[in-house]
């Protein structure tokens, strides 16, 4: 049974267990992509969905997201994030940290009223951006994809995809700045 997003929230809504079991059929493979973009390991990844699960059935309601599959995203890439900090900890690293140190001289970690006012710069930002700078971008520092994947997946050369994620993270830093920002 598909149901779209507004009947699967109500379902959790109606603290009925189905939601569960429909969102993981849904939107299991989605986010176990997001997660093993991240963690590049299967236990964890499969660990941070069923966490996602857990946390969607915890958290609506109240919410109610518009999106379920951005919600649903988001949820798989905080749990994902949070277990890499803790292998960082045990000294597990992964290829995620290259992207992270990237971008950590424009935006280290904000505290929590900072960092509603960077997402919102942030979107402003990618809103400025040609669309294939904007999908490399988002590729790149969201979803974790190596730079020769994304080079593959969009025609490009790795050469010319990494010259295209500088500027448009160089392009960030000054943006940024102009808004009054200094990391």
């Amino acid at each position: 049974m598909i149901l779209n997003d507004h009947e699967i929230v109500s379902l959790y809504h109606a603290r009925n267990e189905q939601a569960v079991e429909i969102t993981q059929k849904q939107y299991g493979t989605y986010c176990h992509t997001v997660s093993m973009n991240i963690l590049n390991s299967q236990p964890d990844a499969e660990e941070c969905v069923n966490d996602t699960w857990v946390a969607a059935w915890n958290t609506m309601p109240p919410k109610w997201p518009q999106s379920l599959c951005g919600y649903l995203g988001k949820l798989t890439r905080n749990i994902s994030l949070n277990r890499l900090k803790a292998l960082r900890r045990e000294k597990r690293d992964t290829a995620l940290t290259v992207a992270f140190e990237e971008l950590e001289d424009i935006i280290p970690a904000p505290d929590e009223t900072e960092s509603a006012v960077i997402c919102g710069w942030l979107d402003e930002y990618l809103g400025t951006l040609p669309r294939l700078d904007r999908q490399l971008f988002v590729g790149r520092y969201w979803y974790n994809h190596s730079v020769k994947a994304l080079a593959r997946h969009y025609g490009l050369t790795a050469n010319a995809a990494t010259k295209r994620i500088t500027r448009a993270r160089e392009g960030l830093r000054d943006f940024l700045i102009e808004r009054g920002y200094t990391p």
